[in-house]
């Protein structure tokens, strides 16, 4: 019996369909809220705002439009939280991507005002999951996440909306989704862990995940060039913010993630060369890592064409980075070592391990 499994499944209403944003006003009417703090970003407000016509049409309510600074960190959650509270909002639209999202989240929190999200593209499952990923103003990872017990009120958002993803940032929402796979198998496959009925849903939502996105990324990646908004696009769409959330929103710590953030998290800490890499790129090389780690190497090399097709780094050289210096590898390795997430993993991990397994991967990708 596991007796840490805690839920947080995901958006209490989801809808994902043409004019599906119009319905915010009548869920803004379901709950009694007339002073809404509309949280967006900039080219994604471009993007998204004549999706908003209709909801911002509404004269009963007062909507105060407010741009964030880019950056879900601990200073922009206060300033917003102010913003709420000086103008007695009492529900927050977030609109824009990851770090939005995230940010949406964390005000929500400190404000005790509910919240809704509007994801503009596919690149994360942000907009499921109830935490926030942290970094510093200057974009810098703080290494660590802010985790909720709660979900958003809605995630509705409109396809025709999300076809205008760029490239890029879709490439790194398929490898940041495909993830959930490889960082949960070993976990959720323990007999005292699959034992649990919601794991076993949270695990083969992280099969849906994987095999989606290697039977279909290349004719999901044509239709999003050609602005077609497909069948597959619209399903590996929704894998990308909705069934990758449910792996960890079903597994609970057990499905979330383990090696391939955390790597994630600790070069983004101590790296600033790589800070203007995705976030789903850096998971990607973390999944290189994760498999190293677990010395998966024939799984390495089943992988090879799908990164080198969606130009995923595998390597720390891909980052232009020769090799870590003394104090950044010990840096790196003691952030993960510290992580409870990576020592989920069924065996032995610890700070020399983890430096070992840096040094094999980039042996084996460069051989």
């Amino acid at each position: 019996m596991i007796k840490d499994l805690i839920l947080k499944t995901g958006p209490h209403y989801y809808h994902y369909a043409p004019g599906a944003i119009d319905s915010i006003t009548k869920l803004l009417n379901e709950k009694n809220v007339y002073n809404i703090l509309l949280l967006h970003g900039g080219i994604s407000w471009e993007r998204a705002e004549k999706f908003f016509e209709n909801v911002l049409s509404d004269k009963s309510r007062n909507f105060k439009l407010e741009k964030y600074n880019g950056e879900c960190s601990y200073k922009e959650a206060e300033r917003i939280t102010n913003i709420i509270i000086e103008n007695d909002i009492d529900f927050i639209i977030g609109v824009g991507g990851g770090k939005m999202s995230d940010l949406t989240l964390l005000v929500s929190a400190k404000s005790h005002v509910p919240f809704g999200l509007v994801p503009t593209l596919a690149s994360n499952c942000a907009p499921w999951a109830a935490l926030s990923v942290m970094y510093k103003e200057d974009g810098l990872s703080e290494g660590k996440s802010e985790h909720q017990t709660f979900n958003s009120e809605f995630l509705i958002t409109d396809p025709n909306l999300i076809i205008t993803t760029p490239k890029r940032l879709f490439i790194a929402g398929l490898a940041d989704t495909i993830v959930k796979w490889y960082e949960s198998d070993m976990v959720t496959s323990q007999e005292d862990v699959i034992v649990s009925p919601m794991v076993q849903l949270a695990r083969k939502a992280s099969k849906i995940c994987r095999d989606e996105i290697l039977n279909n990324y290349e004719e999901a990646i044509k239709d999003l060039e050609n602005g077609n908004v497909s069948q597959v696009f619209y399903n590996l769409s929704e894998v990308i913010f909705g069934i990758a959330g449910l792996v960890g929103g079903l597994g609970g710590k057990y499905a979330r993630n383990t090696a391939a953030h955390t790597v994630h998290d600790a070069m983004s800490a101590y790296l600033p060369q790589i800070h203007n890499f995705l976030h789903g790129e850096k998971v990607a090389y973390g999944m290189m890592y994760q498999l190293a780690l677990e010395e998966k190497w024939y799984e390495i090399d089943m992988l090879n064409d799908f990164y080198e097709k969606l130009n995923l780094p595998k390597s720390l050289k891909d980052f232009g980075i020769e090799k870590f210096t003394e104090k950044e590898m010990e840096d790196i390795t003691n952030l993960m070592d510290s992580k409870e997430k990576i020592h989920l993993l069924p065996f032995e991990i610890n700070q020399d391990i983890l430096k070992e397994t840096f040094i094999k991967l980039e042996n084996y990708i460069n051989k």
